[in-house]
């Protein structure tokens, strides 16, 4: 593989028509064909790019391609948004009777498919602690087809040892599914560990700039069909627009990433011993409890931290009330620095049990650094922080 920036801006070479240096906006729902014996090639062609948007479109081959290289992976595909994403993943790969395995500290919205949708449809769920390795092997079942995976995790920033949970997982004959939309593949690459497919809220640091909804899947071309059969199914459909922001947007990954790993590894520093802090939850820390498992598996921590404010929600609602750079929203990788209570945010996804079961607490605050100056950046908080009670 050549390097990140290179991938991101050339994955796609060869896809691109013509002479075009900035790839066109193909934005037409259907394609004709000049012949029936090349109508029903296209009809029959999976992720094609020439038939159906639903079916494919040459933005979401451009898109697929420029993250798979940057993952190490054999091809992908796109979807509306990373729930679609993981949506149809389990919607392709599971059936009724099936068993999956997934986190108790994961995105709110995997919490609720593996526990409440796929629950519906005779497919059982066990929940296991991430940092405990050992956890996944007792938890697996001989109908365990799938375990779910995402780290570093949202929004407690605890890792999975991935090289331990992938042998663990295809000794029993379960595929591996890793969420890895917090690292992104500058800063790791899952596939490279053995697992089987890798998925990304394309919302966040892929698109990087608030303006797009999208999700992608990478892996296997075998594995991927069969999501992508799936996919024209469910219809989880990314516009071409919308393709074409992604990339526009993966364009400067790299170049982003190292500027939200520099800021949130400062920010985390500076915060960490502030009197109002109870803990600063980031594995580029030396004092969170994985810092050498990050070392081990991450080549960069992340643009994202945890804050735990000793005054509980009152403590977060005056931090997140008192900053001037960030913004109060949901979501995260974008160029702004975005900042949200976790707590508020999921209450209506899920269950006040679950929330605390996971350690999710009330004075928790979720911190996904932007592109701006550190110096700025670290001193917004700092002086936000003087109005929060220790």
């Amino acid at each position: 593989m050549t390097g990140f920036g290179t991938a991101a801006v050339h994955g796609d070479d060869g896809l691109v028509p013509g002479g075009s240096v900035a790839p066109p906006i193909v934005q037409s729902a259907t394609f004709s064909a000049e012949s029936d014996e090349r109508f029903t090639e296209i009809a029959t062609e999976a992720r094609g790019t020439a038939f159906y948007t639903r079916y494919g479109n040459p933005n979401h081959a451009q898109v697929a391609a420029v993250v798979a290289e940057l993952e190490g992976a054999e091809t992908g595909l796109v979807t509306a948004s990373g729930m679609g994403a993981i949506s149809t993943v389990a919607l392709a790969l599971l059936a009724a009777g099936d068993h999956v395995v997934v986190q108790r500290s994961t995105y709110g919205g995997t919490t609720s498919l593996a526990t409440g949708l796929l629950a519906r449809f005779g497919v059982a769920c066990t929940q296991v602690d991430q940092t405990d390795a050992d956890a996944f092997g007792r938890a697996l079942r001989p109908e365990t087809r799938l375990v779910l995976v995402e780290t570093p995790s949202n929004p407690l920033l605890e890792l999975t040892d991935l090289a331990a949970v992938v042998a663990t997982a295809h000794a029993a004959g379960a595929l591996v599914v890793v969420d890895n939309t917090f690292a992104t593949p500058v800063n790791q690459r899952p596939l490279d560990a053995g697992a089987d497919l890798v998925w990304h809220s394309g919302t966040k640091f892929l698109g990087g700039h608030s303006d797009v909804s999208a999700g992608v899947v990478v892996g296997g071309a075998d594995l991927i069909d069969r999501v992508w059969r799936t996919a024209i199914v469910t219809g989880a459909t990314l516009g071409p627009v919308d393709a074409w922001l992604l990339l526009r947007g993966l364009r400067t990954l790299a170049l982003r990433v190292q500027r939200h790993n520099a800021n949130a590894l400062a920010l985390a520093g500076a915060l960490e011993d502030h009197p109002a802090v109870v803990r600063v939850r980031y594995p580029g820390l030396p004092s969170h409890p994985q810092h050498a498992l990050a070392r081990r598996q991450m080549t960069g921590f992340g643009g994202v931290l945890g804050v735990e404010l000793a005054a509980g929600r009152a403590g977060a609602a005056a931090l997140l009330a008192g900053l001037r750079l960030a913004k109060r929203a949901a979501s995260l990788g974008s160029v702004s620095t975005l900042v949200v209570h976790p707590r508020s945010m999921w209450a209506g996804i899920v269950d006040a049990e679950q929330l605390a079961a996971a350690g999710i607490g009330e004075g928790l605050v979720r911190v996904s650094t932007g592109i701006e100056d550190t110096d700025d950046l670290v001193a917004d908080f700092r002086t936000a922080l003087e109005a929060v009670p220790a």
